[in-house]
């Protein structure tokens, strides 16, 4: 195991000793093998004794293709006004950079974060958070610069509404599907049972005072001494049924911790000519604003990605009358199928048409695809125990809020010590709790404003189809 990864040294092993220690490890059931389930499982695997005490499962196989987690990239970035999660990402950055199991999958090509929030309040934040920590990666780049720079090739790039522009080349972005599979196959290599199949049922023990484990779409059972749900967009849909058995009130459920939020993703084709130009431009990741961003293509996957970050929520009734938000299926084609033409031209309007246009034009999309992901109201994480009813043994790792992917390497390390009852240290305890005020936090607390998709404020049922793209 990589130290970059670790932390604790390449050559440390497990902790514990003898016969003894693994007796004494409890049996631990992983639901989700995304970001965090799939980070949960590495380093279970490097500190356990018997890494066979845990089982992962997932309803895909790996890498499990409707996951977050999994795409073609994601970004790579420290570029935060938190100063919390900029030490996380250097911490996750070096591994990524120079650990042998994923910097191959990593590439440091940098980014260019154009700015559209009043007063470039975001932009001013990050740039001000790295002046703090007394390191600037950072360069501001003119406006009027930006169509000649890297080659032209963001000519006709259309930046009306944008009030400045800053460079950091320390930024990437890493090909997600394979570092997800690669971390899988090291926690399987030890010795971690990965299941494929899908979860239905969370069962409790008849006095209802633990969970004893899931059941599946198969009838079987699998049960283990700690149970961490790490579901992603699916947090709520499957702790929902177990909420109703145990009557907690709707202000205390899930739901207003997470919502499960969508934004469109857009896969234009290039050419083999289109990618070494690119190449040879340095192309960097390029934010474009609120509005979206557009991640450079390689030679294996030769896919220019847009999102387009107008995003929604998909609010379902359960059987018992709840009301929860959830992805519209559980399959990958769930997610690329039945797109509204309305959201496919609010894309073209607000980003395909104006970001990089000379690679769009004339051309149709490889792909779309809608990428759920679980948001918190602060857009922390939630990685703690499940509050309520007594459930000592049960935990959630979720709430990615669209910003979780690059932890990858060290989030697991933190899941670990919630699950072996340690604290992460008083900022990373109350930032990743579960929160008393719920989803109001975030008209209680404002933040900075959000890198990445604005909170919804609309249902995907009510967007209409206009289109004909």
């Amino acid at each position: 195991m990589s130290h970059w990864i670790s932390g604790y040294g390449s050559s440390s092993g497990p902790r514990g000793s003898g016969d003894k220690a693994d007796s004494n490890e409890p049996t631990v059931l992983i639901i989700g093998a995304g970001t965090f389930g799939t980070s949960t499982a590495y380093h279970l695997a490097h500190q356990y004794r018997d890494p066979s005490k845990v089982t992962i499962v997932d309803r895909a196989d790996s890498p499990p293709k409707p996951a977050a987690a999994v795409d073609i990239n994601r970004v790579v970035r420290t570029d935060y006004a938190k100063p919390l999660y900029s030490n996380l990402a250097y911490e996750a950055w070096h591994a990524w950079y120079w650990s042998g199991e994923l910097q191959q999958y990593f590439h440091k090509v940098g980014w260019i974060m154009i700015d559209d929030t009043d007063d470039s309040s975001l932009s001013n934040a990050i740039r001000r958070q790295f002046v703090d920590r007394g390191y600037d990666p950072t360069e501001a780049i003119p406006l009027e610069d930006i169509e000649t720079k890297w080659d032209g090739i963001m000519k006709g790039t259309d930046l009306q509404d944008f009030k400045n522009a800053y460079f950091n080349e320390e930024t990437g972005w890493c090909d997600a599907a394979g570092a997800t599979h690669r971390f899988m196959q090291i926690a399987t290599g030890k010795g971690v049972n990965r299941v494929t199949a899908d979860v239905t049922e969370i069962i409790l023990s008849d006095d209802q005072s633990k969970v004893l484990g899931v059941r599946t779409a198969d009838g079987k059972e699998l049960k283990a001494d700690k149970v961490l749900i790490a579901a992603g967009s699916w947090t709520s849909s499957l702790l929902s049924p177990l909420e109703d058995t145990l009557s907690v009130p709707v202000k205390d459920r899930t739901e207003n911790q997470l919502r499960a939020i969508g934004v469109l993703q857009i896969y234009y084709p290039v050419s083999s000519e289109e990618v070494q130009r690119l190449e040879k431009a340095k192309m960097p990741v390029v934010i474009y604003g609120q509005k979206g961003e557009v991640l450079p293509p390689s030679s294996n996957n030769k896919l220019l990605k847009y999102t387009h970050n107008q995003s929604f929520t998909n609010s379902v009734t359960t059987k018992s009358g709840s009301e929860i938000t959830a992805p519209t299926g559980t399959a990958y084609q769930n997610q690329t199928g039945d797109i509204p033409d309305s959201l496919k031209s609010e894309a073209e309007a607000g980003v395909l048409s104006r970001l990089l246009p000379e690679f769009t034009r004339g051309k149709k999309p490889d792909h779309w695809r809608v990428c759920y992901d679980a948001r918190s109201p602060t857009e922390d994480f939630l990685i703690c125990r499940y509050p309520h009813k007594g459930l000592n043994n049960l935990f959630v790792a979720s709430g990615g809020s669209s910003h979780s992917y690059k932890f990858l390497p060290n989030a697991g390390k933190y899941v670990l010590n919630v699950l072996n009852g340690e604290s992460n240290g008083k900022e990373k305890d109350d930032a990743w709790a579960w929160k008393e005020q719920g989803w109001d936090a975030r008209d209680r607390t404002p933040e900075q404003p959000k890198l990445g998709a604005h909170a919804p404020k609309r249902e995907l049922k009510d967007i209409g189809t206009k289109s004909k793209l």
